[in-house]
């Protein structure tokens, strides 16, 4: 590990003097990418830093014992250095090793948000316009900048489908794991016997994409305009300013009508196209790397069944570690940090258990 630790510091210190040449800083792409992985390097490099400052200090306070002839007070003091320094050391080891695990390329970016309604009809729609408030409440208080990119609504005011861009750094780090299946269980209004009614939403969360990640040749999209419509013939648009993209190649498709210009429909839908090849590309690499060993925390597979938001007992379950929590009104209020931390935790764990392996 100290091996690994030397090699970080002396790439952190050939990102600075990179980063200060006239040459790379008029060279935008390149000045960004060194950017991006100094920010990766820096709390790296600092606990290491940390770690041989507070060695230093160990080896001193022992070398000073064994030395002996210390007066008493002087000793105490020593003594007292040469616990809390020890102590020390072991804490910044753990931390240093969880710096040091394979870092997602992705957790700095901004992500798309892909909400459909599955099982359970008008429910399940009414469910994904929960699930839009509650992760746009999140970003909000992240400081975060949320854009909807394509909505179906439903006449009462639900979503059979919705696309939306939660744009702000990290927010993929911890969003991630919120891809799969969630399952909602409550009286619906119309329920005049008060049956619970249990339905599903679908979440797919992808990080973005940009144009240097993913080369999308022109020739293998197909473009069509068509008219945009709302719930009930509301909003219709007398222009053909909605766009449906599909990439011959992965017969990915993709559409947007959200806007009234064609231009900026276009655009947006570029956006998701890009991030739905790159999030194929992932899954194709993880699939390739894991093998049939699946993380703790799940796949990622959109059919897998990750959490459940019971109205009646106002609970929330996540399935994947177990953890139940009653306050499903400031949850679907964008109060996640808890379930999202908890999440990071295992992945950590995870991680760390199959590196000592």
């Amino acid at each position: 590990m100290f091996n690994k630790l030397l090699s970080v510091e002396e790439r952190f210190e050939e990102v600075n003097e990179k980063i200060c040449q006239p040459d790379v800083v008029a060279d935008m792409d390149t000045y960004k990418k060194l950017m991006r992985e100094l920010k990766q390097l820096t709390p790296v490099v600092e606990k290491f830093r940390e770690y041989k400052a507070v060695q230093a200090a160990f080896e001193e306070a022992k070398s000073l014992l064994d030395e002996g002839g210390l007066e008493k007070d002087f000793k105490e003091m020593v003594e007292a250095e040469y616990v809390s320094s020890k102590e020390k050391l072991e804490v910044i080891n753990e931390e240093l090793k969880i710096l040091l695990l394979p870092r997602d390329p992705n957790d700095d970016r901004s992500v798309i948000v892909e909400i459909r309604a599955g099982a359970g009809g008008e429910e399940s729609a009414l469910f994904a316009n929960s699930l839009l408030r509650m992760y746009s409440m999140y970003a909000e208080s992240k400081g975060w900048k949320v854009e909807i990119l394509n909505s179906n609504e439903t006449g009462l005011g639900g979503f059979r489908e919705v696309s939306f861009m939660i744009d702000g750094d990290g927010a993929y780090s911890r969003l991630k794991f919120e891809s799969g299946v969630h399952r909602v269980q409550r009286v619906p209004e119309t329920e005049s016997s008060g049956r619970i009614h249990t339905s599903t939403v679908t979440v797919a969360v992808l990080p973005e994409a940009e144009e240097v990640d993913v080369e999308i040749n022109p020739a293998d999209l197909q473009i069509d305009t068509y008219r945009a419509g709302g719930a009930g013939g509301q909003h219709v648009n007398k222009t053909e300013s909605a766009i449906r993209i599909t990439h011959i190649p992965t017969g990915t498709i993709v559409e947007c009508q959200d806007e009234r210009s064609q231009h900026k429909n276009r655009e947006k839908a570029m956006k998701v196209l890009r991030s739905r090849i790159l999030e194929a590309e992932m899954q194709k690499q993880a699939d390739a790397i894991a093998g049939e060993r699946k993380l703790q925390v799940g796949t990622g597979d959109r059919s897998e069944r990750i959490r459940t938001y019971n109205y009646p007992q106002g609970r929330v379950s996540d399935h994947r570690i177990g953890l139940t929590l009653y306050r499903i009104e400031s949850i679907l209020n964008g109060d996640i940090d808890e379930i999202v931390d908890a999440l990071i935790t295992a992945d950590t764990a995870e991680k760390l258990q199959s590196a000592q392996e």
